[in-house]
């Protein structure tokens, strides 16, 4: 069974910062690559950053500077630093996780980021 549980978000100011962490369940994180994934209203979910097994990282060229995607495999937990927020960034942020070798994709429930004066 593999659960991907999400926290951190909220409501933010502009230009604000906020984390997010997504807690796995035991035994996934040596296996997967990891990602953020965000979803705005009336929107496709778009990739945000994702982060490999061996700590590779890419992002989304709207949060490159602003975004910091890390992951603590002994605590099999992923997070994403996000800072200089906008509203734009106004999303429910979704955890992934994608086995290495199966490419099975999982999901968590995901967080709202609401970033609004």
């Amino acid at each position: 069974q593999v659960t991907l549980v999400e926290s951190g978000g909220g409501l933010v100011q502009p230009g604000g910062s906020l984390r997010l962490s997504c807690a796995a369940s035991r035994g996934v994180f040596s296996r997967t690559t990891m990602g953020w994934y965000r979803q705005a209203p009336g929107k496709q979910r778009e990739s945000v950053a994702i982060i490999t097994n061996g700590g590779s990282t890419n992002y989304a060229d709207s949060v490159k500077g602003r975004f910091t995607i890390s992951r603590d495999n002994a605590k099999s937990t992923m997070y994403l630093q996000m800072n200089s927020l906008k509203p734009e960034d106004t999303a429910v942020y979704y955890c992934n996780a994608v086995f290495d070798s199966s490419k099975v994709s999982y999901w968590g429930q995901g967080t709202q980021v609401t970033v609004s004066s």
